[in-house]
């Protein structure tokens, strides 16, 4: 799953594809790295960051969603918006990524009204009242895998109530969303628990995210890319279904030089 920010401040890319004309060379450059999803968001989940009125990300998404479409994508919208997610089925869109842990259970009825898919992250809170990057209380936790997992079955069940068809929901343990570094690179390591345990494929993003700086201290979000890809050949080794990443053609590298390692060319 490839990331087209159309968003002025996202953390790793803020501003780069707000235009028209940069964002559809964005989903060519996705597309043409091998990207199966395209996703879209026009409302930035950085810790801190504004709400953005419907108005506003439609005017930013949607004629980006179509084009993408138009190209043969599978477009995933980024949003926790209702009538933001309504508008972007309509223009060809096939999911919903909603990072808020179905804050919203209107969101999960748009997509049943549609047939489409819900990948439905774990979170806690808005990103407006998220305190920083990979900031959170140690103790937040009990067992941060355990506690995922319930969370985000119970937000699964909102969703099936709604009508939600349950083989169109996609589990995301949401890496540095309401979780500090260690909490990340826990949910990670035990990726595999994860896996076998909840009755949905699941999607990791982990390309670029601050909870990376364990192992380089400081790198800035452009500087990642070796953890990024190391989280991404991990994530794949133990069972992630999807890959939410910004670097496509490095990413598919890295997965598929492992596995041909492994079991040969």
């Amino acid at each position: 799953m490839g990331v087209c920010n159309v968003t002025p401040d996202s953390f790793s890319d803020g501003g780069r594809y707000l235009g028209a004309d940069a964002a559809r060379a964005r989903v060519d450059e996705l597309l043409a790295e091998g990207a199966d999803f395209v996703d879209v968001g026009g409302e930035s989940t950085r810790p801190g960051a504004a709400p953005v009125p419907v108005k506003e990300q439609l005017g930013r998404v949607l004629d980006v969603v179509r084009y993408a479409a138009e190209r043969g994508a599978c477009v995933s919208v980024d949003t926790t918006s209702p009538a933001v997610a309504a508008a972007c089925l309509d223009a060809g869109a096939c999911a919903v990524n909603d990072v808020s842990c179905l804050r919203d259970v209107e969101l999960a009825k748009v997509v049943a009204a549609s047939g489409a898919a819900l990948l439905l992250m774990h979170a806690r809170g808005t990103q407006e009242a998220m305190r920083g990057f990979s900031e959170y209380p140690a103790d937040a936790y009990g067992d941060v895998v355990d506690d995922v997992r319930r969370e985000w079955l119970e937000a699964s069940g909102r969703a099936v109530a709604a009508g939600v068809d349950p083989a169109g929901l996609v589990m995301d343990p949401g890496l540095g969303f309401a979780k500090n570094a260690r909490h990340s690179l826990e949910l990670l390591r035990r990726l595999g628990e994860l896996v076998s345990s909840v009755p949905a494929p699941v999607a990791v993003g982990a390309s670029r995210k601050s909870f990376l700086m364990l192992v380089d201290p400081g790198a800035q979000p452009l500087e990642r890319l070796g953890a990024s890809l190391a989280a991404a050949v991990r994530a794949a080794h133990d069972g992630a279904s999807i890959l939410r990443v910004h670097d496509v053609r490095a990413t598919a590298q890295a997965i598929d030089l492992t596995r041909a390692l492994e079991t040969g060319p």
